[in-house]
């Protein structure tokens, strides 16, 4: 398996999901703007959504996935499938549970993470509506996470990466069609998340079948490998906890500021998904199945190798996205979100938040690369101690920064904090021997800073001004953008060709 393949595809289809995202954000943004809606509806979506990212895409995948891993390369078929059967029975029920009572505890949750709300009371009633109808999204979406664990183990990337695209159709049909059909319409979202999380499971559904991995009821709650996947996860659970905890405990300070800023940092964010889902997701899904092989087989210097070529990739990928993020915020959030009533205030809000967050994008994603190089060895611990003295200090940079920056504070410390757990996961990879860089690094980066210094001076010297950006007609707001997206990347490739880059030499085998 050529994994530079595998990454331009997963990658490629990720995009695809992206992109409907920035359409759905589109007619979020043009329908219901900034404001109380969408920071109702934002709050009540982050809860599940927090949940996804924590257990099922989080703890669970990252210790589900190596152990799947080493029961395909040693143990037969049966045992595997008997393995999937009854972590999948106990997942299924365990989430039918945790979907109830959080729908029953709305009320409380919504409290507890939004706790500005209680202030408005028109607005946390609204919240804990939306809640209770976006709760079950987490039963739909763990159990998407259980199949993509299965697929991509089985070397089945694409459909994985493609999945979440059906949940962004889900937004859009609903936004745009049926939106006047809801008192009040922002209900209509809630309901695309919970249709959305169906769509998802049955589109996987058909790809478990072709390789007879489809789930079967069995409760076995002694199955040896069942047990210690439980024993994984509970510290899994920590070490992947810190952006998330990171991220509702931000959604906290943003519920005493002004109203709208719960719905600037996300719109913010989501510009920051395009780059950490299309290289940090996809390059973190296609390096743990390879990662766990190698550790299976031990073979500590492939192991090393892939962990190389995974930091080299994201670098040359990342630092360009991040300079870029920054330089373009107001044309990306203008050309994007700045209609409707979404306002000019708004566009200048978000840019804040944006360019906040483009500080730390490169240690988001990197956090993404460096992880797996714990979890494949089912190294639980370090990422754990890692993750609490970074979420330690991002609460610090929080307090810090709030009072003066407000909801951009809270980006800042997000994206620094970001950087600290990235700093923090190298040294111990390093400390342990697990990663030994190859030669050449010093030279890397200094040719990567070059071409990203170069590309980000095209940029700002050809993106005219502000006051263009927020007034002219969308078509030519899109083909600017477009421009300045093809103007950049040209920079940036023309500069890593002139320092003697060839894609040939980033091309890389993964384990069988």
């Amino acid at each position: 398996m050529n994994l530079l393949r595998a990454l331009a595809a997963v990658s490629s289809l990720t995009m695809v999901s992206r992109v409907l995202g920035y359409a759905r954000d589109f007619f979020i943004a043009r329908v219901f703007g900034a404001g109380l809606l969408t920071d109702a509806f934002f709050v009540a979506f982050k809860i599940p959504n927090l949940l996804r990212r924590l257990f099922a895409e989080g703890a669970f995948s990252q210790a589900f996935v190596p152990l799947l891993g080493e029961h395909k390369q040693k143990k037969t078929f049966e045992e595997t499938r008997s393995l999937i059967d009854a972590v999948a029975t106990l997942l299924f029920l365990a989430l039918v549970l945790a979907a109830a009572l959080g729908m029953a505890a709305a009320p409380l949750i919504v409290y507890l993470t939004a706790p500005g709300f209680a202030a408005e009371p028109g607005k946390f009633e609204l919240t804990v509506q939306l809640l209770r109808i976006t709760f079950p999204y987490i039963v739909f979406i763990s159990l998407v996470a259980l199949s993509a664990g299965i697929l991509n183990t089985w070397n089945r990337f694409s459909v994985p990466a493609l999945t979440p695209a059906l949940l962004n159709v889900s937004f859009i049909v609903g936004a745009a069609f049926f939106a006047d059909r809801f008192d009040p319409p922002v209900l209509v979202l809630a309901w695309a998340v919970f249709i959305g999380g169906m769509l998802q499971l049955g589109f996987q559904v058909p790809f478990l079948l072709k390789l007879n991995l489809l789930p079967r009821w069995r409760l076995d709650f002694r199955h040896p490998a069942v047990r210690r996947l439980l024993l994984l996860m509970v510290p899994a659970a920590f070490g992947v906890s810190v952006s998330q905890v990171s991220l509702l405990i931000n959604q906290i300070f943003a519920s005493f500021l002004p109203t709208g800023s719960v719905s600037w940092l996300y719109y913010a964010d989501r510009l920051m998904e395009l780059p950490a889902g299309v290289l940090g997701v996809a390059l973190g899904t296609i390096l743990l199945p390879s990662l766990s092989r190698y550790h299976a087989d031990a073979n500590p210097t492939e192991y090393r190798r892939l962990l190389d070529w995974g930091l080299r990739v994201t670098l040359l990928l990342a630092a360009p996205a991040a300079a870029a993020l920054a330089v373009l915020a107001l044309p990306l959030i203008a050309t994007l979100f700045h209609y409707g009533r979404f306002g000019e205030a708004d566009a200048w809000m978000t840019r804040q938040a944006l360019v906040a967050y483009s500080v730390g994008l490169i240690g988001m994603i990197l956090v993404k690369i460096l992880a797996p190089g714990f979890y494949a060895r089912q190294d639980i611990a370090t990422p754990v101690k890692i993750g609490i003295v970074t979420l330690v200090l991002t609460q610090a940079m929080n307090l810090a920064f709030v009072g003066t920056l407000r909801h951009a504070g809270l980006a800042l410390a997000i994206g620094l904090g970001a950087c600290v757990n990235a700093g923090l996961l190298y040294f111990y990879l390093r400390k342990n021997d697990v990663f030994i860089p190859q030669a050449g690094w010093l030279e890397f980066l200094l040719k990567v800073a070059a071409s990203v210094g170069f590309m980000a001076i095209v940029l700002f010297t050809t993106m005219g001004e502000a006051a263009w950006w927020l007034a002219a007609p969308w078509q030519h707001r899109l083909a600017a953008i477009a421009g300045l997206v093809v103007l950049g990347s040209a920079a940036y490739g023309a500069c890593l060709l002139a320092f003697g880059f060839r894609l040939r030499d980033f091309s890389r085998a993964g384990a069988a």
